[in-house]
């Protein structure tokens, strides 16, 4: 009896932690402080509070347990409890992930399920590619397009080593597609302040191949950054990577800035050096979305259609036929080269 008791009492004994069962009801965290992602290092995310307001400062903190696995990326706004005050030593909690007004996404390859965010909230996306040494590789940028198209964001093509090679081919390659084209020089300093405009108010996540000049123009574009540079190798042609992790870093205002006063506006993401960009996440439906006039008149499309060259009806070829003149029918068939060329990206290697 004695032992049945005991063992009774073993299965039945309340817990230390109470009989109650554990509530899945999260806190409310009504008091959390609004912040936004600037870097991650080993499981600490620096953070920037009131982003432009009189209490402006950065604070260091962890992730709440409560998240999980749910991923934090460079650029995402976030609410923080706990020590907020940004003094050294103190460290404060996300607790909440807001809604990301963009996703730029990349993965490994076109066959990789596995989705890697780059960025979160940019809503301008720019290539940067060196006119030569390295020589430029438009397969790469137009997966960079593609991806930028597929988040919602715009892209401006930044062309760098201007002194070594015309932009001009690039540059009447990609404009026609609604991407912006702006080119620096080494020789000239100026040049990087025309960069300077096109950032100016926006959140920018730079992109592209090592040894490009990335690094380069980000230390011209905000001096205090310190982005490690390096060299192209004489022999592969191609650079050796310089950033190890993404940051963002505030955007000051140019000497020649056309925006008065002194400060800062804008915010420049950069990130590491990149070999590859797949787009195994990327539908070609969400592509044909930021060609609006193709867009329209894809909706003729038979059910199925790919919109590529050998696609049977498809209703783009009847597009490009239905135009008035010669020069608006070549003007749309430049476009749809232009569409299915981006769309062939897809699935060809970049």
């Amino acid at each position: 009896m004695a032992r049945a008791r005991d063992e009774h009492d073993r299965f039945s004994r309340p817990s230390k932690h109470g009989s109650r069962p554990r509530s899945k009801q999260r806190p409310e965290h009504a008091n959390a402080v609004p912040a936004m992602v600037t870097g991650i290092d080993r499981g600490r995310y620096t953070l920037v509070v009131d982003d432009g307001g009189p209490e402006e400062r950065e604070i260091l903190a962890m992730k709440a347990r409560e998240l999980g696995r749910t991923r934090t990326v460079v650029g995402d706004r976030v609410d923080v409890v706990g020590d907020t005050s940004g003094r050294e030593g103190t460290l404060a909690r996300i607790v909440r992930i807001t809604d990301r007004t963009s996703t730029l996404r990349r993965t490994a390859d076109d066959t990789d399920p596995y989705e890697r965010i780059v960025v979160a909230n940019a809503d301008q996306l720019v290539v940067v590619t060196a006119l030569a040494q390295p020589e430029p590789r438009t397969g790469m940028i137009d997966r960079c397009v593609v991806a930028a198209y597929d988040a919602g964001m715009d892209v401006l093509l930044c062309l760098t080593k201007a002194d070594l090679a015309s932009p001009d081919e690039l540059r009447d390659l990609y404009e026609p597609i609604g991407v912006d084209v702006v080119v620096t020089r080494r020789d000239d300093a100026e040049s990087v302040e025309t960069v300077r405009e096109r950032l100016l108010g926006r959140t920018s996540v730079l992109v592209g191949h090592s040894g490009v000049g990335k690094s380069t123009l980000i230390n011209a574009l905000v001096p205090d950054a310190l982005r490690a540079t390096g060299v192209v190798n004489d022999v592969t042609g191609r650079g050796r990577h310089t950033s190890t992790s993404a940051v963002a870093l505030r955007l000051p205002v140019g000497p020649s800035s056309s925006v008065d006063g002194e400060g800062h506006d804008g915010w420049v993401i950069d990130t590491p050096g990149v070999r590859s960009f797949g787009l195994a996440h990327v539908e070609p439906e969400h592509l044909l979305r930021a060609f609006e006039d193709l867009d329209a008149a894809a909706e003729e499309c038979p059910r199925g259609c790919t919109h590529l060259a050998d696609a049977p009806d498809c209703a783009l070829d009847e597009w490009v036929e239905a135009a008035e003149d010669g020069d608006g029918q070549a003007a749309r068939a430049a476009r749809l080269a232009s569409f299915r060329r981006l769309l062939t990206s897809r699935t060809d290697a970049g």
